[in-house]
């Protein structure tokens, strides 16, 4: 097969009009017919996702893939963490079966942290010698990010045992640490981390290329810090890559690391200083399996009409075409669901909490961030108890344990906005128990009981009503093909925002408020949990 356009060589760093000659599924011969751009189509390396959790597309990996095939996407690298707080190993299993024959490559990490601390309830332990044993497998390509970096820290022997086992077969090791600056970051460097996901300053990233680590810039459904860190890519681009870290299926319809590069060659970057943190630097990192538009490479490469908007016209994996004007060509098929689920159903005495102080700790969430506010406030109290007051913009939120029958534990939180009704969701990161929250106590027990009832899942509460996209495969994942997923997923998204809030994105912002390992405050399954003296506290204030 030949293919003629205007070649985009991220390597020479020039773009030049030629012939992409196929053999198989490789490519034989590129041959240079002259210098400069001569319009579309452009025929270029394709994008990679460097950190992404799959399950948070809500789509299993052969589904994800085939979706994001659409926008350019050749390949991710990808940490299974999600189901394996659910599933374990067994977890683990299943997303590498599942994507066996999934569009792309799909490289798995071994999960380095489940759970990801040992104030909450998780399915599932993986200890030294289970990731060890991960690593061993030739599909797992590296140490998934290390989030208990406090342990990292501290030299703690589990942690270490598990970055040794990493570096003992030569594979890479990713972090994650917020916040972390100066001689702190570049010990954590210095035990063998290699690249942060979670800066959300300048200042912070820059401690970190100090230190030797690569800085990916995420833009995801919740997470979002391309404003903050975007001058890195004149800076230092040979130390740069783009990631999501999590995407709901309803942005995965319309957009992934195309995107990104599309936002960035907008705010004036070099174009092939930009391709090479979307593509060239996170390959080379983590060894990937695809090909970069070299003669003898695989046939892996994108064709676009404009080297401003990145929308892709055709994707093409080892000389096959997968994608065509915005349509998978692969077919959407069925899949098993495991899960683990014993969750029960919860009655509104069990959030009659009777009020013992006047001030309270409370939860502030913040638009398009991982992290907290921890603030301390008047508490809401009416006949004794202390309930959710919409006017203050104070909800009840919740967390209650799928794993094992016990007490719901009860909070308050700022910033999601709801003058009334309910969201739940068992995507609650890492231990994927149900996290909730409320305007109402009636509407709370609604929307948990809504997902008690199918076994895990998204819901919206209002009165009596309550709308649910149920996730059959560990409790966070659709058995539904990606286009009816991202409807659904869209339509509750609405909802969400009709019950007042003012997030971008309230499910997926949600989803997040059980990560104990992210500042300043969070919910666990035990409580209310201070990340920064990493204990359970008290809901009353002294």
């Amino acid at each position: 097969m030949i293919y003629q356009g205007t070649l985009v060589d991220i390597h020479s760093r020039e773009l030049f009009f030629g012939e992409l000659i196929i053999e198989g599924d490789r490519i034989r011969r590129i041959t240079h017919i002259r210098s400069g751009d001569a319009g579309p189509p452009y025929l270029m390396p394709g994008f990679v996702d460097a950190h992404v959790h799959v399950e948070s597309s809500m789509l299993p990996p052969r589904e994800f893939s085939r979706m994001a095939t659409v926008h350019g996407t050749l390949a991710t690298v990808s940490d299974p963490h999600e189901i394996a707080n659910v599933l374990g190993t067994d977890g683990v299993a299943w997303m590498l079966a599942n994507a066996a024959d999934a569009s792309i490559p799909i490289l798995f990490g071994a999960p380095s942290c489940v759970p990801a601390t040992a104030f909450e309830t998780a399915g599932a332990v993986l200890d030294a010698e289970a990731v060890a044993s991960l690593l061993a497998d030739e599909r797992i390509g590296y140490l998934s990010e290390v989030m208990n970096y406090p342990a990292v820290l501290a030299g703690e022997q589990e942690v270490m045992a598990k970055i040794t086992a990493a570096q003992a077969v030569g594979k890479p090791i990713d972090g994650h640490a917020p916040g972390l600056r100066g001689s702190a970051a570049a010990q954590y460097a210095r035990a063998g981390i290699q690249t942060d996901h979670e800066c959300t300053s300048l200042e912070e990233a820059l401690d970190k290329i100090a230190a030797g680590m690569h800085i990916l810039i995420r833009e995801g459904s919740a997470a979002r810090n391309f404003a903050a860190l975007h001058p890195l890519l004149e800076q230092y681009p040979e130390r740069v890559m783009f990631c999501t870290d999590d995407l709901h299926p309803d942005e995965l319809t319309t957009g992934h690391i195309n995107r990104i590069v599309a936002r960035a060659v907008r705010e004036g970057y070099n174009l092939f200083d930009v391709l090479r943190a979307a593509s060239l630097n996170p390959a080379i990192h983590y060894r990937l399996p695809i090909g970069l538009l070299r003669p003898g490479d695989r046939a892996d490469f994108l064709v676009v009409d404009s080297l401003e908007s990145f929308e892709v016209v055709e994707t093409y994996v080892a000389g096959h075409c997968v994608a065509r004007e915005g349509v998978p060509l692969r077919q959407w098929f069925p899949c098993s669901t495991p899960n683990r689920w014993k969750a029960v159903a919860v009655t509104t005495e069990d959030f009659h909490l009777p009020a013992r102080s006047e001030r309270i700790h409370v939860i502030g969430a913040r638009d398009g961030q991982l992290v907290t506010d921890h603030i301390v406030l008047d508490a809401p109290i009416r006949e004794g108890l202390y309930l959710p007051d919409p006017t203050q913009d104070l909800a009840m939120i919740a967390v209650v344990n799928r794993y094992n029958h016990a007490h719901p534990a009860i909070g308050f939180i700022r910033g999601f906005g709801l003058e009334r009704g309910a969201l739940a969701s068992s995507v609650a990161h890492d231990s994927h128990n149900i996290v909730a929250v409320g305007a109402s106590v009636e509407e709370l027990v609604a929307a948990i009981n809504a997902l008690v009832a199918c076994g895990g899942g998204l819901a919206v509460a209002e009165g009596s009503s309550c709308h649910v996209l149920p996730l059959p495969i560990a409790g966070l994942m659709s058995d539904r093909n990606g286009d009816d997923v991202g409807v659904h997923y869209r339509a509750l998204d609405t909802r969400a925002k009709e019950l007042g809030s003012r997030l971008r994105a309230p499910l997926m912002t949600l989803s997040f408020m059980a990560l104990l390992v992210i500042p300043a405050l969070k919910m666990s399954d035990r409580g209310l949990f201070d990340v920064e003296r990493f204990e359970l506290i008290p809901l009353e204030a002294q």
